[in-house]
């Protein structure tokens, strides 16, 4: 097991809990931080396969950490932990690309699942949310699945792992342009909006029928 993580809370108790949980696990906590700047410097000084970042710390937030992180172009992956369920805050940790988003609530129950789908180079995205975001019916296959050619399923599927256009093509063997495409009908056939985030959220909310 043995992955390396970096974990940032400013809540001491949760941060704690966390890091014991995660170490009595096997997991390797190579550092933990209780404000944004410190997890951001930490992640850039250790380089930690794994960031656990709360979203909302003071100085940077979780989202701010994990944009910083996809600026400079850092390789380690970053999964969110939070109170929030607001769909503006669902949008924007999947527009910086995290690997993960969980409910507070629900961290214990879902941090090796979501772990081990990130370690795979995977998303995990508390199924909880999509239900307080309303966006489909838990334990029922979306609306327009079967209208997706082979290719198209499969490039939807790579989405839902996080990857962008640019990591499709290569792994396809396929123009950037022709999975802008598939992309662009894709949208249509399950009559989504043009939101730039909106096919990843749906990819990421339906990832189990995929």
């Amino acid at each position: 097991m043995n992955h390396s993580i970096v974990i940032a809370d400013d809540h001491p108790l949760m941060l704690r809990g966390l890091s014991d949980f995660l170490t009595s696990k096997g997991f390797n906590i190579v550092g933990s931080a209780q404000d944004g700047n410190a997890a951001y410097n930490l992640i850039v000084k250790l380089k930690p396969e794994i960031a656990i970042l709360d979203i909302r710390m003071p100085h940077k937030t979780g989202l701010e950490v994990a944009e910083a992180c996809k600026k400079n172009n850092l390789d380690t992956k970053v999964i969110l932990i939070t109170f929030d369920k607001e769909e503006e805050i669902y949008d924007k940790a999947i527009e910086v690309g995290v690997y993960g988003y969980i409910l507070k609530e629900f961290a214990i129950e879902e941090i090796e699942t979501c772990i081990a789908h990130v370690v795979n180079n995977r998303s995990y995205f508390s199924e909880e949310i999509a239900s307080y975001l309303n966006h489909n019916n838990l334990g029922q296959k979306p609306k327009g699945l079967e209208l997706l050619s082979k290719s198209e399923l499969k490039i939807v599927k790579l989405i839902a792992e996080n990857k962008t256009s640019q990591d499709i093509a290569e792994e396809l063997s396929i123009s950037v342009r022709t999975v802008e495409k598939h992309r662009s009908n894709v949208v249509a056939k399950l009559k989504l909006d043009n939101k730039p985030t909106s096919l990843s959220k749906w990819a990421g909310l339906n990832k189990n029928f995929l």
